[in-house]
């Protein structure tokens, strides 16, 4: 008789859960920081420190552009955009790990019924890739990443659309994130919020969005 996995309660009674990618479920910031500065290099701007970039994993890279280098860099946001992406074609599955608990957290829900989905500022195919990779595509629904919408976290475009693919009422979801970009998109789409501190956002800065729990990381979701 197979034993019933212990689900914690913030996501026990939903129908889907969708997670947030970079620092939820994975970490690809070394692939990301060689990406941000080679894509600086070839603006003729200097090389940002790494803490820097790491805070701006999960905003859109226009977005980042104005962070690291000022807003009046932000008009060429799509050369930017295009050096980066050309240099993690190169370099950014092969540099994402998998967190610890994320892959038995992705099984074990899967092998309980639940709908399970990313939905991140990542392109969807490395996303894909990344997953295909170490084994876990197979027990994604759906994936949705910032070129299959029209507007990146945080506005909420990205949940409705994987909410819609399924089928599934926002209120029956609920979103696993490690940032207020996160906090905010679930808000606005109107889905329960775990919040994980796998990123750079310390737990006090979810306070104002009613997260159903804070972890210490995605593996809290399914104890072991």
């Amino acid at each position: 008789m197979q034993t019933k996995p212990s689900i914690h309660p913030s996501v026990a009674d939903a129908r889907a859960v969708f997670f947030d990618f970079d620092f939820t479920l994975a970490d690809s910031s070394p692939g990301v920081v060689v990406c941000m500065n080679h894509a600086l290099a070839r603006l003729g701007l200097p090389p940002a420190p790494e803490d820097a970039i790491r805070r701006t994993i999960g905003l859109d890279l226009i977005t980042v552009l104005g962070v690291l280098a000022g807003k009046e860099w932000k008009p060429r946001g799509e050369e930017f955009l295009g050096h980066f992406t050309r240099k993690a074609d190169e370099v950014m599955v092969a540099s994402t790990v998998f967190l610890p608990g994320a892959a038995h957290v992705l099984g074990t829900l899967h092998g309980a019924g639940y709908r399970l989905g990313v939905v991140s500022t990542k392109y969807r195919r490395r996303v894909e890739e990344a997953l295909e990779r170490d084994g876990l595509l197979g027990f994604v629904d759906v994936v949705v990443g910032s070129d299959d919408v029209p507007r990146p976290k945080p506005a909420p475009d990205g949940l409705l659309r994987a909410a819609g693919v399924l089928g599934i009422a926002t209120d029956d979801c609920v979103f696993v994130g490690d940032s207020e970009v996160d906090a905010r998109a679930a808000r606005d789409a109107g889905t329960g919020f775990v919040a994980v501190l796998t990123g750079t956002t310390p737990a006090e800065k979810f306070a104002g969005y009613a997260p159903r729990a804070v972890f210490a990381g995605v593996g809290e979701i399914v104890p072991r």
